[in-house]
């Protein structure tokens, strides 16, 4: 098949080529020219994309994939997701059927189970409270195939560096949702991503109190670090951020995330049309309102976070211009995070936050490769594995625009948005 004469956005970080040739054939990119280069072959479908914009298949560099989100994501261009969490045995199978193409969806790099201290925060994670355990724990992890490790709050500095070494020996990074460890003391350690800025400000700020609200519970630990962020100075932040990009750690922000809990008392986020493309089922079990009473949130707590948000952003910023790695990610399918549509949601914020759309554009492809170590996606180079996403307008020029999906190829295969919403 071969794609002719769109704009392609390739993902090196490179200009834009204009008026170009996409050459694909066996589920890979063969060829990018253009349109004066091109030399028609016999049997090879032309697909006339003048005036389109091509840019990489999305990755989605935090999520936790069910089943009835596949298609989901590849509607909304995501061919792509890095699984931080789930029932082990579940998510494991369930990348292999996506991965060997038995069922449609986007390629899943998965963590299998999370490891947390005890109690561990959730029932299907993997509870470990001594560094002979962990180690044990992390060699099941590689037993079972897992393509990286994800630690939880509950993980203190002797738990981390016993896990972090373990992984070593079997070449797996080690990603981390931070809660009794500071983001520069796990960097230290040797983690390779932090995720939702998790880690930040005990880093930045005084430790005791967040690490006194974390080991009481995981909603007490959350609303602390959320509410943190309001206080932290610009200095402070400056100097964590330079020491983590220095240290070549990985940040998946899920501004997504944070902005969503910043404004549940804003019915425009939590009457979101794209939400009905979520099963009702799935909303149902999500119970937001259940959620809200569980974690203790009033008008003031949310206030409070839309309070830290502006800092979260300045963060980011701070992250990005010295030179760290930015991965897009959204904690979806958890609450009011809609598989696919939350990954754009995350784009727009994270040029609201200061990023170019190019940069933003890069989260989202390029750096989610680098970040799982996969050299054979995020780009459209010969080659490369042939997912990627047909717009009909500029991202560059608007962000917003990577929601203007036109066709979506996984694989090699050409896909249409509406087709795959017909069958939801």
């Amino acid at each position: 098949m071969a794609l002719i004469g769109a704009t392609v956005i390739d993902g090196s970080g490179g200009p834009p080529r204009r008026d170009a040739v996409v050459v694909v054939q066996g589920g890979r990119i063969e060829e990018v020219t253009g349109r004066a280069e091109y030399r028609p072959r016999r049997r090879t479908a032309e697909v006339d994309v003048s005036g389109k914009w091509i840019v990489p298949g999305l990755i989605d560099a935090h999520a936790h994939v069910a089943p009835w989100a596949l298609t989901r994501y590849l509607a909304w261009g995501v061919t792509t997701v890095r699984d931080v969490h789930g029932a082990q045995d579940r998510i494991l199978a369930l990348r292999r059927r996506v991965n060997s193409g038995a069922v449609p969806g986007p390629r899943i790099y998965s963590a299998g189970a999370m490891l947390d201290g005890r109690p561990a925060t959730y029932a299907d994670a993997i509870a470990v409270d001594d560094a002979a355990r962990a180690r044990r724990a992390v060699d099941r992890l590689a037993v079972a195939g897992v393509d990286f490790v994800e630690v939880h709050t509950r993980v203190d500095p002797p738990l981390l560096q016993a896990i972090v070494d373990e992984a070593a020996t079997f070449k797996l990074r080690v990603g981390g949702h931070l809660g009794l460890t500071d983001a520069l003391t796990a960097a230290r350690l040797g983690v390779g991503c932090i995720e939702h800025l998790s880690g930040i400000p005990e880093a930045a700020g005084d430790p005791a109190p967040l690490y006194g609200a974390h080991y009481r519970s995981f909603w007490l630990g959350w609303t602390a670090f959320e509410r943190a962020w309001a206080g932290l100075d610009s200095a402070s932040l400056e100097r964590v951020a330079g020491e983590l990009a220095a240290r070549k750690v990985a940040l998946v922000p899920t501004l997504v995330l944070h902005e969503t809990f910043s404004r549940l008392d804003d019915s425009s986020v939590t009457g979101e049309p794209e939400l009905r493309a979520v099963p009702a089922a799935e909303r149902a079990r999500w119970d937001v309102p259940g959620m809200v009473e569980r974690a203790g949130w009033t008008p003031s707590e949310l206030a409070a976070f839309r309070s830290s948000r502006p800092n979260q952003d300045r963060f980011v910023r701070r992250f990005a211009a010295a030179g760290g790695l930015l991965a897009a990610g959204t904690d979806a399918s958890n609450q009011l995070l809609v598989p696919g549509f939350s990954e754009h949601r995350e784009l727009e914020l994270l040029v609201k936050a200061g990023l170019s759309p190019a940069e933003a554009l890069l989260a989202a492809t390029r750096n989610g490769a680098l970040l799982l170590r996969a050299d054979s996606i995020g780009r459209i180079a010969p080659g490369k594995v042939a997912d990627l996403v047909v717009l009909a307008a500029d991202p560059l020029a608007d962000i917003r625009n990577t929601r203007k999906i036109l066709q979506v190829m996984v694989r090699g295969r050409l896909l249409r948005p509406d087709s795959l919403r017909a069958a939801w």
